[in-house]
């Protein structure tokens, strides 16, 4: 039986409710009277779905009795971002003036959780229309990071409710999106696994969009398992977006079932001196670790540049994000009326002035790019790096005129790669770090095989489905079974209400 359910991983529950030991309405009950006590100061959620989802889990344990278990999935509860549509839910995409409004229909990652037998405990808090990285949202406030319960630190942006919510135990996982690091981010910052997949690989169908060419929708979970539980039943083709169509049907599952294994992986970290931002003493340290970590078991580690400069290709996601969000907001972005976060409305204000030339050049850029790091990956199986130079900052101290949380992350949405945030330890305040490791996205059909695996050199015992997104997946999981960074959780005595006015 597992005890202190709220702290349980998906692949826990999972276990326990196959069996019989737990009940779906009792998963569901625990989470939702977790919510009630702790998301008042908390603000993870901006929407809470107690009675359908009590009568979600009513639904689940009749099923199971009746001896129908739909897969791994069934009877366990989700958070989901609140830019996914659920039809005849509101989506507010983080926004209090300017809210999408009631849906007409669902978002193809929902419906395949739902088809999973998952059940949505309810929308979280995100950055106003999910542009920006630091997790602010003046009109309807910042989650608080429960690393600390003492001062209002961020929780990384834009999924800053959904990573909020996993890092509290009000869900056992959630949804996000990540455009140029917002899954990445806040699992960094709240001790997570957050991961971004090649793009294509989940449907965008009935997602709010912030720039289409550059957004993905992945997990915020646990471990690497539980993140591979939630891919396995988003991931595959969909009409509603072509994008998602060459993708194929992999079983993520599956793979992490044998035992991580990295010998002979190679991996590269990316050099110190080869760093845009500064980066700090501690986070620097979590690098050492999980290189040594990784090589003592067994990876091949080199250090080397890829083959462009990280700087630049942050401004240049930027801009490229900019743009569209400009031309998907133009019509009220300007208007001081509207009560809109100030920050984004001047980043996306600042998206107007380029030209269709400038931006038609900013994506022959992108694929120049794109195109040259699949060739220096040749040979290689994931490129590491931190994924954040910093910590969790107050958010009194916050500058929102600088980005060094997306100094790691945006070149893996400028490639269309995929990219993996593993805790990695703790700074001396107690805050957690993540390490990131980074796949490119494979452009050759001929290497998958019905079942998704893959026939390259990189296949070993049947686990590695290919360098679209295993390599680094296989990583993170051994990483993770070796050390006891997971076991450590935040929270426990969070305070139901916030201390002080307001």
């Amino acid at each position: 039986m597992v005890t202190d359910l709220h702290w349980s991983s998906l692949t826990e529950l999972s276990r326990e409710f196959a069996r019989g030991a737990l009940s779906s309405r009792e998963i569901v009950t625990a989470y939702l009277s977790r919510i009630a006590a702790m998301d008042e100061r908390a603000h993870a959620f901006v929407d809470v779905y107690r009675d359908s989802a009590l009568a979600a889990a009513r639904e689940a344990d009749r099923e199971r009795k009746a001896g129908t278990l739909r897969g791994p999935l069934h009877g366990l509860p989700i958070a989901l971002k609140d830019l996914f549509h659920i039809r005849g839910r509101a989506t507010s995409a983080g926004s209090r003036s300017r809210p999408h409004g009631v849906a007409d229909n669902t978002a193809t990652a929902v419906q395949q959780l739902i088809a999973a037998g998952m059940i949505a405990l309810g929308k979280t808090h995100l950055v106003e229309f999910a542009f920006g990285g630091w997790g602010c949202n003046e009109p309807m406030g910042a989650p608080w990071n429960p690393w600390d319960t003492t001062t209002h630190r961020v929780a990384g942006g834009s999924s800053s409710g959904s990573a909020v919510a996993v890092a509290a135990a009000l869900a056992p996982a959630a949804i996000g999106s990540d455009t140029g690091g917002s899954i990445r981010i806040p699992a960094a910052l709240c001790g997570l696994t957050g991961f971004k997949p090649t793009y294509g690989l989940i449907s965008l169908a009935g997602v709010f969009p912030l720039a289409t060419t550059l957004d993905s929708v992945g997990p915020l979970a646990r471990s690497v398992d539980d993140a591979a539980l939630l891919l396995t039943a988003m991931a595959g083709p969909d009409p509603r977006d072509v994008a998602s169509l060459a993708a194929p049907r992999i079983d993520f599952e599956a793979v992490l079932a044998a035992e991580p294994d990295v010998n002979g992986l190679r991996i590269t970290a990316l050099p110190i001196e080869h760093f845009s931002w500064p980066v700090e003493p501690s986070v620097l340290a979590a690098r050492e670790a999980a290189i040594a970590t990784l090589g003592d078991l067994g990876a091949k580690i080199d250090e080397a540049r890829p083959p462009f400069d990280l700087g630049d290709v942050m401004v240049r996601n930027g801009r490229i994000i900019a743009t569209e969000a400009y031309a998907f907001h133009r019509h009220y972005i300007a208007d001081e009326a509207l009560s809109i976060d100030p920050w984004v409305r001047r980043r996306t204000l600042g998206g107007k002035d380029t030209s269709a030339a400038d931006y038609l050049e900013e994506l022959a850029e992108r694929k120049r790019s794109a195109a040259a790091f699949a060739q220096w990956m040749r040979g290689r199986d994931a490129l590491l790096t931190p994924t954040l130079p910093i910590t969790a900052t107050a958010l009194a101290e916050v500058d929102e005129s600088t980005t060094p949380l997306a100094t790691f992350t945006r070149a893996v949405n400028y490639i269309g790669g995929c990219g993996l945030s593993l805790p990695a330890g703790f700074s001396n305040g107690g805050l957690p770090i993540g390490i990131q490791l980074i796949g490119y996205a494979s452009g050759a059909p001929s290497r998958w095989r019905p079942n998704g695996t893959c026939a390259d050199r990189i296949c070993r015992s049947g686990r590695v489905v290919g360098k679209l997104v295993v390599a680094p997946a296989k990583a993170g999981a051994q990483v993770q079974f070796a050390t006891t960074w997971i076991n450590l959780d935040p929270g426990r005595s969070l305070p139901r209400r916030r201390p002080g006015p307001g």
